[in-house]
């Protein structure tokens, strides 16, 4: 909800033209300060942060941060990137590089979800009207055989895993969640989110990491990062 809310597309909108069939999804950050209400007005303020050359694409880092216009205070924070193919190659910075683990042994808890064949003409109820999630004549210009699954679809499954097997489904313990989307998923796959405990963090929440993988095993939202209460 915090994804959906926030919009903050505005500071994207600026970066300059490019074919919207050749962007995807590359990372989704976001951070609750405090329980989402169930009524009221935001003010979202976005900037740009980073455009980074990846060789093959080029990768757009935007931050926005949601206060509730009632009391001014943030309600919560989100860092996006995307990656568009085809646009890189000018000899830029490449970005920071992302120090990331697997931990050994098996995961502290698995949640599976299965997803619907009409699971992307749902999600598209958010206002993601992208038609690379629904037009298949548009999803082959992007080089994939059908429409596939929003990657915020996938984060917003992988969310309600975590949800569930680290606080109980009391989302008032939720505090923060990030993610690097690293294959597609088509909509009907199941999707099996593995998650290890990793202690306590500097500012007193308890932490964990995470992949989702999809219905053949493979990661497709990895480098994960928790945090709850």
């Amino acid at each position: 909800m915090a994804v959906v809310l926030g919009g903050g597309g505005g500071a994207f909108a600026q970066i300059g033209s490019f074919n919207p069939a050749m962007l995807v999804h590359g990372e989704q950050q976001i951070s609750l300060h405090r329980e989402i209400p169930v009524e009221g007005e935001i003010e979202t303020v976005s900037e740009i942060t980073g455009i980074y050359d990846k060789g093959k694409g080029a990768v757009v880092v935007s931050e926005a941060t949601s206060t509730l216009v009632s009391d001014g205070e943030p309600l919560f924070s989100k860092t996006m990137s995307a990656f568009i193919r085809g646009e890189g190659g000018w000899g830029g910075d490449s970005g920071p590089a992302l120090e990331w683990e697997r931990p050994d042994g098996d995961p502290d808890e698995v949640v599976t979800y299965t997803t619907r064949p009409e699971q992307a003409l749902i999600y598209r109820l958010s206002g993601d009207r992208n038609p690379l999630h629904a037009d298949p004549q548009f999803a082959a210009m992007g080089g994939f055989d059908r429409p596939i699954l929003h990657g915020l679809c996938t984060y917003g499954f992988t969310g309600r895993g975590l949800l569930r097997a680290l606080c109980d489904g009391d989302s008032s313990r939720f505090r923060s969640m990030y993610g690097r989307f690293s294959s597609p998923v088509l909509p009907g796959e199941d999707l099996t989110v593995k998650v290890w405990r990793t202690g306590d963090g500097p500012d007193g929440a308890s932490t964990a990491v995470f992949q989702t993988e999809g219905g053949d095993g493979r990661v497709v939202l990895d480098k994960g990062t928790c945090s709850y209460t």
